[in-house]
């Protein structure tokens, strides 16, 4: 989706994908910068190791702990920094790495958009408290939701998460386990539905899916996880993770070039690349 964007925004750039290996971010991060790369956009498992890599934090990444986008910036004759976006290249000199976070903004603005969910005063089940489920987790507390409850693979994880949901969002009703209520959105922030032959996620021994209102799915490819598979026989409104992946890549160049993103032709790009032609 960045390439057309960038086309589009009539910039001569390129967005490309490189395999890094943790071990090796510390130096990849580097050498981005200094080859004056415009950013970055980093997945798991360096969102969180990137923390603790880049020279400046933005509120959104201190806020959730997790770093999915870096803009490299310089001093301009001011001494103030700025994007390398807005400097001639031959005027740059001092840099560093800024990183943010786009997916929190991201996941909340494509449950509004594709489920009509808001999440002030709602009751979710969240299945996974990892990277991904972290961020969810305290991005939907930190929109108000009324009672959140987190399932982990491992117990201690969901629990950890759900006391500093506690310990920040003192109004949340937050807890690790399932609920003995219906709730107003199931949210699956796991891999599982990813391979071919996985199953799903939801023990539906320990909570049916016709006590939940909406499904939610961060996985996008396939288009239909057996979970929203599930979920849509159940009567339950459902959606897949592509939204989320789309506002998070829109946010994430709205960083790096200082333009509006072309939403609607990111989105169409994004769909044929993901889902194959209409």
């Amino acid at each position: 989706m960045h390439n057309p964007a960038l086309a589009a925004l009539g910039l001569d750039w390129r967005y490309l994908a490189c395999d890094v290996h943790p071990d090796r971010l510390r130096e990849a991060i580097a050498g981005a910068q200094a080859m004056k790369f415009i950013g970055l956009n980093l997945t798991v498992p360096h969102k969180l190791l990137a923390v603790d890599l880049v020279d400046e934090l933005d509120a959104s990444a201190r806020t959730w702990g997790a770093v999915n986008t870096v803009r490299f910036e310089a001093k301009d004759a001011f001494g103030a920094w700025q994007p390398l976006a807005k400097l001639n290249p031959d005027d740059i000199g001092e840099l560093r790495s800024h990183g943010f976070n786009t997916d929190a903004d991201a996941i909340t603005r494509s449950l509004r958009e594709d489920l009509g969910f808001e999440p002030r005063g709602a009751s979710v089940l969240q299945l996974g408290a990892g990277g991904a489920g972290r961020t969810a987790a305290l991005k939907l507390a930190s929109d108000g939701v009324g009672a959140l409850y987190l399932v982990n693979r491992t117990q201690s994880k969901a629990e950890e998460v759900a006391a500093e949901i506690r310990s920040r969002f003192p109004s949340v009703r937050a807890q690790a386990g399932w609920p003995e209520r219906e709730v107003d959105l199931v949210l699956n922030s796991t891999s599982l539905g990813l391979k071919p032959g996985d199953g799903s996620p939801l023990d539906e021994a320990k909570f049916p899916l016709r006590r939940a209102r909406a499904v939610y799915d961060m996985i996008y490819r396939p288009a239909e996880t057996p979970l929203l598979r599930d979920a849509k026989a159940a009567g339950c409104k459902v959606a897949n993770g592509l939204g989320m992946l789309l506002y998070q890549g829109v946010k994430a160049l709205e960083i790096w070039t200082g333009q509006p993103a072309p939403v609607e032709l990111m989105r169409a790009a994004l769909l044929r690349n993901v889902y194959g032609p209409a």
